[in-house]
Formats: structure tokens, C-alpha cells, sequence
């Protein structure tokens, strides 16, 4: 025993090590509470196993080769905790395998990632200089470990893994069921034992393409058939052969809508706008880790994204029957505008996908350093450049325009800034008031001038929200600007993003306060064109149908009904904001999980491929 400790004693230095960085980054650097003694200790030995197993194959080297094999894995190990660690600070979620190779997107991600990096991070790094110093100094000298030596440590990773899981599923039942929940994942099985869970996930999904049948899709149509919702009468076919004018508000939350900041309006043209539109203040995003491409494709196909990695990256080839191609055929011809890298979320082979004609990304704009900001150019420079590219598309149009300036880290100049900072103390969400002030301009800016062109008359105009803007990490920033407490009730309410539906000289305009969300968005815009849907499989009902169920769930599992709502295994009286008998969240319960279930498995097995296929068509970038 005490020979194999000698011949061991570098492996056990940086099992340790890694053991205690995991730790305490477990503790101040993710939002992991624990409520018992026995989480507790889940917590602290769940990264044992994978440690271990991953250090074990140092032990196959020489001795010579070993210590090198070893910093190797602890610097690899690191830097994907510390990837884990900056994508968390802005998402509160953990990195998917289909994340990690969206690498594409991070040249763009600039100033939000340096935002996100803290001097002290260095000392995540620390043991791995150390342990690197020593090697490289040849102060440290290994004995050759026996072949016994590896197979032992295997053994020992497997038996600790057995006794997590043991563990944690008598915590948690069903722990590795409950995908969709990765902070649970990662708190009872450990943030590397996660990620290798995550490529198993992977890999079913991409089996499940080459294993699906065309006999999948028929349930699929049956049970969506029996949840269509027939059309408003007096509203189908309303704007028949109108534009479509589709306004993606970035990472704008309805808590600043007809809200004040030292005494001046945030939205006000919003504001003005809501009063002569079809407003839904009860109206949720859906998206995961896609974001932005996730609203873009719940909103074009009605179906869920994915519960990791983006539809955009991972499915791009998929068949799909999005409003784009759907409108083709009624002699529509399809834009989307957004002043960003055309590679961007994939999106330049996405769009070609979805049957748009042309995206005019970044190349179609005049970007200086002078008229761009955070990610890029500035809204208001976009909507006057977009404005001037639409006077030459076809009409009848159905156009996307993508905003950016109000997007983390909320950067803007003072004299640019139509309203004060907020005075939290919290850079992030003082800083995101001035953007929706100045985003809100934009698309005044932007109406005025679809007005002085001739097109906004002929026109609809459908605004929404595309995802969250402040993160749970700021939640005591956001309870002083709420007055109350963040509970997992108010998390849910926070999702609420704004959603309008502008038809010009149309009288009959209100606010809903029936529950919906971006999955509802596509069969809503055709209703109001005046086209079928009866034979399309989509997850959404029309927001403006006399008879839909006020009912909206969310990618994490959440829903949210009429006077309920269900988040974190706990049923929310809407009215109290308190937890109530969870048998008033029962009756969706089962619907929520269908919809999320039936709408992966279309993704993953590419199922649309087994109805009918488009026409080919051309496409520009």
C-alpha cells in the first residue's frame, strides 16, 4: 500500500487539487444551494469520480511521459470549468456539447465576454502554474506506476460514480430523466460527469435521426389536430396580401413597458403604440441556449428549440415548413435583416433552410466605428440603412429586421442615452435602461420613415421580445427595481417578453391578457393573412382565437395557465405569488411535457422530411 501511495503521489497532488477548484467554484461562482447535509455531501464529491477517471489515463505513460499527461488533463479540465464559469455569469446555464462547437460565434461575442472576465479569475489557473513549475523544474520525480495502478483508479472512479448517482437519485428520482434542468444535473452528478451525460444526449439524438420512421410524424399530427383552435372569424384574412414587417425587440423583458425612470419614459413609443395595437402583456419567450436563433425558429415554425445547444447550429438541414416557405407560395417574397457576420448562429444556411429569399446581413451595411456599439451597428443606423434596402424587395414582403444595441453589456455613450442609468449598483442592469430607451427611438425612427416611403400603410407590423435581458445573477439588483423579492415565481414572470401586433387603420385594438408565447407567434400571422393552417403541425395556437387555452410552457419545463403557474416542482397562485396545492397545475402538467416531447422528437428525427418537399428556389446572401 504504501509503495503504490509513492508511485501515485503527483496523481493524488492534482486529483485534489482539482477537487478543491471544483469545489469552491461549486460555491462562488454558480447558484447551487443546498438544503441538507446529504446535498451537501453530493456536492462535494461529485467531481471525485470524473477527476479520477480522466487522471487515470495518465498512469498508461512512462514515468517520464506522466507528469506532462497529467498537466495536460488538469490545464484541459480548467479551462472547461472556467468556460462553464463565464458562459454561467451571463446565461445561469452550463455549456452543451452543441455549444462548445459554435465557435463561430465567439469572434463576434467581443465586449460581452471581456465583461464577463474578473482579474481573480487567475487564480483558477493557479495550481496548474504550480504543478507546471514543478514539472518543468524536474523537482517533482514519479516512480513507474504499475498496470494494476490504472485499472485500480478506474475502478475507484467507477464505484464513487455508482455511490453519486445512488445518492443523488435518492435525492432527486429521476435525476437523469430531468434533462432539461442542468444546474440539478450538475449539482448531484458534478459539472465534468455532466458533460460527459451531455455527450451520451448527443449522440441518442443524432441516432435517433438515422433510427426515425415516417409512422413517428402521424401521432404527432393526430394530437396536434386535436389541440388546432379555429381562427377569430372577424379577424382571419384581415391583412390579406399586407407586408409583414417582423421586429425582434434584443433582450427586451416587459418589466420596462409603460414603466418610468426618473420621471421619463422607457418605451414611450412602444407605450404609444400598445394603445393602438393588439398588446399580450402576459406573452413569454420560450428560448434555451440558443437565445436569439432559438426566438427566431420557435417564431418561424412553431415549434420548441432545443433543450441544449441551438436548432440553428445542430439541425440546420433539417426539413422544416417555416412562414418564409409557407408564404412563398402566396407570392410573398422573404428578407431578414440584421447587421451582424452572415455566419452568425449559423444563420446564413439557416435562413436558406427556412426558404428566405435573401438575408441582408453585415455586408449590405455601411458599419464605422462612429455609428456602431457592443455588438454592432447601432439600431438607429440600422433601421434608416434597412429602410433605404427596402424601397428596391418585391412586395408583397415578409421582413425580419434582428435589433443589437440593446444587448449585453448594454453599452452606450451619455450623449446618446435618452434616459438616466438606474442606481442599483449593478453595472449590468443600471446600464440596460439607456438601451431600451434607445432601441425604442430606433423603431420610432423607423416607423416615421415606412410612413414618409410609402409602406407602412400596406403593412402589419408584429413586435416581440427575443429573450431575457438580466440574468438571475442580478436578481437583487431586479428586487430593488421590482419592490419584492425574486422568488421562482417571479423568475417566471421575468420570462414575460413584449409582444404587439400592429395592423395601421385598424380599429378594434386592445390589450390580452390571455397567456401565450413565441411558439404562438407563426400561426397568428397567417390567421391574420388569411391562410389556412389546418394541415400544418405546429405547437401554437392563434393569440387572437376566441376559444385558445391561456397557456404558455417554457423550454425549462415551467408553464404557465390562467390563474397557475408551475416552476421548480411547486404549483404559483398567480394572483398571491405564493405556492399553492400543486393538483391546480395538474391538468397541463402532462401537456406541457407532450408538447416539449413531440416537438424534440420532430427535431432530433427529422421527421418533417417525411411529408411532402418544397420546390427549390434561390437564395441570396
Amino acid at each position: 500500500m504504501k509503495n503504490i501511495h509513492s508511485r501515485l503521489g503527483l496523481f493524488y497532488l492534482v486529483s485534489v487539487l482539482l477537487w478543491l477548484k471544483m469545489y469552491l467554484a461549486y460555491k462562488t461562482q454558480f447558484n447551487l444551494p443546498t438544503e441538507s447535509w446529504t446535498q451537501e455531501f453530493i456536492l462535494i464529491m461529485n467531481p471525485l469520480s470524473s477527476i479520477i477517471l480522466f487522471l487515470a489515463f495518465s498512469l498508461f505513460f512512462s514515468e517520464n511521459k506522466r507528469a506532462h499527461v497529467l498537466l495536460l488533463i488538469s490545464l484541459l479540465s480548467t479551462i472547461l470549468l472556467y468556460a462553464n464559469i463565464v458562459y454561467y455569469r451571463f446565461f445561469t446555464d452550463f455549456i452543451t456539447i452543441p455549444v462548445l462547437f459554435q465557435t463561430s460565434n465567439m469572434g463576434d461575442l467581443g465586449d460581452s465576454i471581456l465583461s464577463l472576465i474578473n482579474v481573480y479569475d487567475i487564480l483558477f489557473f493557479i495550481d496548474v502554474v504550480i504543478i507546471g513549475y514543478f514539472i518543468l523544474t524536474k523537482k517533482v520525480t514519479l516512480k513507474r506506476a504499475k498496470f494494476a495502478d490504472s485499472w485500480a483508479m478506474f475502478a475507484v472512479a467507477i464505484i464513487l460514480f455508482v455511490v453519486n448517482v445512488g445518492l443523488a437519485e435518492t435525492e432527486r428520482p429521476q435525476l437523469l430523466t430531468r434533462t432539461f434542468d442542468r444546474e440539478m444535473l450538475v449539482k448531484n452528478i458534478g459539472t465534468y460527469n455532466y458533460h460527459l451525460y451531455d455527450i451520451v444526449l448527443q449522440s441518442k439524438s443524432k441516432a435517433q435521426r438515422v433510427f426515425a420512421d415516417s409512422s413517428e410524424i402521424v401521432d404527432i399530427e393526430n394530437y396536434v389536430k386535436a389541440n388546432q383552435v379555429r381562427p377569430n372569424d372577424d379577424l382571419f384574412g384581415i391583412a390579406k396580401g399586407k407586408n409583414v414587417v417582423l421586429i425582434s425587440l434584443e433582450s427586451t423583458q416587459s418589466f420596462v413597458i409603460n414603466e418610468k425612470i426618473n420621471g421619463k419614459e422607457i418605451t414611450p413609443f412602444l407605450n404609444d403604440l400598445i394603445k393602438d395595437s393588439y398588446y399580450f402583456p402576459n406573452f413569454y419567450h420560450q428560448t434555451s441556449q440558443g437565445k436569439t436563433s432559438d426566438a427566431e425558429f420557435i417564431v418561424d415554425n412553431s415549434l420548441f428549440g432545443l433543450p441544449s445547444g441551438a436548432v440553428y447550429f445542430t439541425h440546420s438541414q433539417n426539413e422544416y415548413k417555416a412562414t418564409p416557405e409557407i408564404l412563398k407560395d402566396e407570392g410573398y417574397y422573404s428578407a431578414s435583416f440584421h447587421a451582424n457576420n452572415k455566419s452568425f448562429w449559423n444563420r446564413d444556411i439557416m435562413y436558406l433552410t427556412l426558404g428566405y429569399d435573401q438575408y441582408f446581413s453585415q455586408r449590405y451595411y455601411d458599419i464605422t466605428e462612429e455609428n456602431s456599439v457592443g455588438w454592432g451597428l447601432k439600431d438607429i443606423d440600422f433601421f434608416n440603412q434597412s429602410a433605404d434596402i427596402m424601397k428596391d424587395i418585391p412586395q408583397p414582403f415578409y421582413a425580419k429586421f434582428i435589433t443589437l444595441t440593446n444587448h449585453h453589456p448594454f453599452k452606450l455613450s451619455k450623449e446618446e442615452s435618452y434616459v438616466d442609468r438606474y442606481d442599483s449598483g449593478d453595472g449590468t442592469v443600471d446600464r440596460f435602461f439607456p438601451t431600451v430607451r434607445y432601441m425604442d427611438e430606433s423603431i420610432k425612427i423607423f416607423f416615421d420613415r415606412l410612413k414618409a416611403d410609402g409602406l407602412y400603410e400596406n403593412s402589419i407590423f408584429i413586435l416581440y421580445g427575443d429573450h431575457y435581458g438580466i440574468s438571475e445573477n442580478h436578481n437583487d439588483a431586479m428586487a430593488k427595481w421590482l419592490d419584492r423579492e425574486i422568488t421562482p415565481f417571479e423568475t417566471v414572470q421575468l420570462q414575460r417578453v413584449p409582444f404587439i401586433v400592429h395592423i395601421p387603420g385598424h380599429k378594434d385594438t386592445r390589450v390580452i391578457d390571455s397567456v401565450g408565447g413565441q411558439i404562438d407567434v407563426k400561426p397568428t400571422i397567417l390567421h391574420l393573412l388569411g391562410i389556412e393552417t389546418t394541415n400544418d403541425i405546429m405547437f401554437g395556437t392563434d393569440l387572437l382565437a376566441e376559444n385558445r387555452e391561456s397557456y404558455a410552457v417554457l423550454r425549462d419545463g415551467s408553464y404557465i395557465m390562467e390563474d397557475y403557474l408551475f416552476t421548480d416542482s411547486n404549483c404559483y397562485d398567480k394572483a398571491t405569488g405564493e405556492i399553492t396545492d400543486i393538483s391546480n397545475c395538474e391538468p397541463y402538467r402532462e401537456k406541457s411535457r407532450q408538447h416539449l416531447q413531440y416537438s424534440d422528437q420532430i427535431i432530433y428525427g427529422d421527421l418533417l422530411r417525411f411529408l411532402n418537399k418544397p420546390e427549390n428556389f434561390k437564395y441570396q446572401q
